[in-house]
């Protein structure tokens, strides 16, 4: 393989730089045209930059491509991506198609796609990587891979036709939630309700609540009703309540109905609140323990992979019983503090005696200024026999003050701007109801 060659697979999600060395982005997918006799040819680069805002960078701009960085001259147009008429994108598009071999020994899938500079700044596809059809009816055994030149095969149905969805999402296995949703909605609606039939029930619940409510809505609407109770069986309670307050009643109280009783219970829970409450913000799900457990133990709770960063900054001490609502509420322990004690300390003598808990109908003002002014991560909730039912963390917060578009970058006077109003807002507590955030109080009449 020449210097010049490399596969887009190992691009994927590697830096971009401007020849300073500070880092512009990082790629998304490669861009080609295709051409009547000669390889398609590469013309430029998606790359999301700060924000997660996809722009689009020309080949000739690019000084250097390897497997591990792409360099470029810095000059960089801003300006959102949209995809024009004969492009084509290789990893999102073109991985996963079907090809014939010109020789007629059989077909094949692309699983990865090689890029070489010809000349100065000029770029073509020059190699494929393919794995023919399997031989064996195992279903452990997988057809052999072999390196094709782009001329040797021809896709069977054309420059048109769409990969499968699985070649799709493992293109894009290794994606956080946030840009796995990012990338599900640039794709078409059919697509999109292709990818999310083949994701698994819980990576579907990562990357919906990271989708605005309103697509969020939609792609629910396109699966049936069994399998979008078990992806809410997966979404944490307080993002599935959200979602559920979006839906009309009738479809809401269904999908209640066919979710693990354990969740739905959570969810009708949280649904009896306003959203700009603590009890509306708070999730159910937090780490819970009696004074008598360990530090050990408490670190040994707060280390599990599944668990978000949020939630793991503290564990919350209770008397029996340990699920919400719980017995009586003692306090929290701070991770940090745990690190400074021996294993067999006791958690209920580290407990922060300065910090008080809130009410579920705590307004979300008030909650913010408790968390900015003790600088903590999470609050407790309790109702009003002090049991604790559940905790209000930074991010949940931060989802509420947000705008129901601040996915999309603004601009920059627009972003100095906001960040100066909402300082102010957190500072005199006037923060204003979401407009675009409908309240899940169901009324007498069933209503919400």
């Amino acid at each position: 393989m020449s210097a010049s060659r490399v596969f887009v697979a190992r691009l994927a999600g590697c830096a971009v730089f401007d020849p300073a060395g500070d880092r512009v982005g990082k790629l998304r997918d490669v861009l080609v045209v295709y051409r009547k006799d000669d390889p398609p040819r590469v013309v430029g680069l998606i790359v999301e930059i700060p924000g997660k805002r996809r722009v689009f960078v020309s080949i000739g701009r690019v000084t250097s491509i390897s497997g591990s960085q792409i360099i470029t001259t810095g000059m960089v147009n801003m300006r959102r991506f949209e995809q024009r008429g004969g492009e084509v994108r290789l990893i999102a598009e073109m991985f996963g198609r079907q090809v014939d071999f010109d020789d007629g020994s059989g077909d094949a899938t692309i699983e990865d796609v090689a890029i070489e500079e010809r000349d100065q700044g000029e770029w073509d596809v020059s190699q494929l990587l393919v794995r023919r059809r399997k031989t064996s009816a195992s279903p452990f055994a997988r057809g052999a891979t072999a390196f094709v030149g782009w001329g040797e095969v021809s896709e069977r149905a054309g420059a048109g036709q769409q990969q499968s969805a699985e070649h799709l999402i493992a293109a894009y296995s290794e994606l956080k939630p946030a840009d796995l949703a990012t990338t599900m909605l640039e794709l078409p609606a059919e697509r999109r309700r292709e990818v999310a039939a083949e994701l698994p029930d819980g990576r579907l619940a990562d990357a919906l609540e990271e989708m605005p409510e309103s697509d969020q809505v939609e792609l629910l609407a396109t699966l049936g009703d069994e399998r979008a109770a078990d992806v809410l069986d997966h979404m944490q309670p307080d993002d599935a309540a959200d979602l559920i307050a979006q839906l009309p009643l009738e479809r809401g109280e269904q999908l209640l109905d066919l979710m693990e009783p354990e969740e739905a219970d959570d969810v009708r829970f949280l649904l009896k609140y306003e959203a700009d409450t603590a009890g509306g913000l708070m999730t159910t799900e937090p780490i819970i323990v009696s004074a008598d457990a360990t530090v050990a133990e408490g670190l040994a709770l707060i280390r599990r992979h599944e668990l978000p960063p949020a939630l793991g900054a503290a564990v919350c001490v209770t008397m029996p019983p340990h699920e919400p609502p719980t017995g009586r509420f003692l306090g929290m322990v701070h991770f940090q503090r745990m690190l400074r004690y021996p294993p067999n300390e006791r958690l209920g003598t580290l407990i922060d005696q300065g910090l008080e808990p809130v009410s579920g109908d705590t307004s979300a003002a008030e909650v913010s200024r408790i968390l900015a002014s003790y600088d903590l991560v999470s609050v407790p909730v309790v109702d009003e026999r002090n049991r604790l039912l559940g905790v209000v963390t930074i991010d949940d917060v931060l989802d509420y003050l947000l705008p129901d578009d601040w996915r999309s970058q603004p601009d920059e006077d627009d972003e100095v701007r906001r960040r100066a109003a909402a300082r102010e807002q957190l500072l005199t507590g006037s923060i204003p109801l979401q407009t675009g955030r409908r309240s899940r109080r169901r009324g007498a009449d069933g209503t919400r």
